[in-house]
């Protein structure tokens, strides 16, 4: 075997192990929680000696940034395609779309969501890699409202004299081209869809919210009403 064929067998090897690898840590995810991920129990259900997956992760924070890394990807991506596909309809639809796909993600991947959005994992601090996948979802509800700006046809929401100092700050830092009114708007929309997400995979609207997606869609036109989007 040549030395680049020899190297591109270990390179496949090592993507198909940290793959099973991951896969063992979120089957754990969904069976004990991310705070009682331990990389020996993973070890051990893989058949590997502890010093071997080492090698992969040095540490169960750098298994639990990759698992959160993964997690905001695949959650961008779903909410990516779905944006793509009502790419030339109104604001309001694209963003509608955008947050129904963050539903239906959270749905279909329960524990990886309360990973990312659920209890912080005791001891655990993410690192500014997880920064860009994280990024994603509200990167594309920024983009809706930037092209209603440019095209004026957002009507940007008003402040309080408080707030102006704080709205021109996250204006600052996330989006300069926006008006600050647009910015704290966006940043209060982008706490509630999550909360809306949140209540309905833990179990806050058990015996409260019975038709669920009507009036999940609801809430979030609201949202998009609030941010200036007609």
């Amino acid at each position: 075997m040549s030395s680049n064929a020899a190297q591109g067998a270990r390179a496949r090897a090592r993507i198909e192990v940290t793959a099973a690898i991951k896969e063992e840590a979120r089957r754990q995810l969904a069976a004990e929680g991310a705070a009682k991920l331990s990389l020996r129990a993973v070890a051990r259900e893989l058949g590997m000696v502890s010093s071997a997956l080492y090698r992969y992760f040095p540490s169960r924070d750098d298994l639990l940034t990759a698992l959160i890394i993964d997690a905001y990807d695949s959650l961008g991506e779903r909410a990516e395609v779905a944006h793509a596909a009502v790419a030339g309809a109104d604001p309001v639809r694209r963003w509608v779309a955008v947050c129904e796909a963050v539903r239906g993600w959270a749905q279909a991947h329960p524990h990886e969501y309360a990973l990312i959005y659920g209890t912080p994992v005791p001891g655990y601090s993410a690192p500014q890699t997880t920064v860009p996948a994280a990024s994603r979802v509200g990167l594309l509800l920024i983009g809706i409202v930037r092209d209603a700006h440019r095209l004026q046809v957002l009507e940007v929401p008003l402040l309080s004299d408080e707030l102006v100092p704080e709205a021109v700050r996250m204006a600052g830092d996330f989006a300069p081209d926006l008006p600050p009114g647009a910015v704290a708007a966006l940043v209060a929309a982008w706490a509630q869809l999550y909360g809306l997400v949140g209540f309905e995979l833990f179990g806050q609207f058990n015996r409260m919210v019975e038709e669920r997606e009507p009036f999940f869609r609801h809430a979030v036109t609201r949202l998009a009403y609030g941010v200036g989007l007609r």
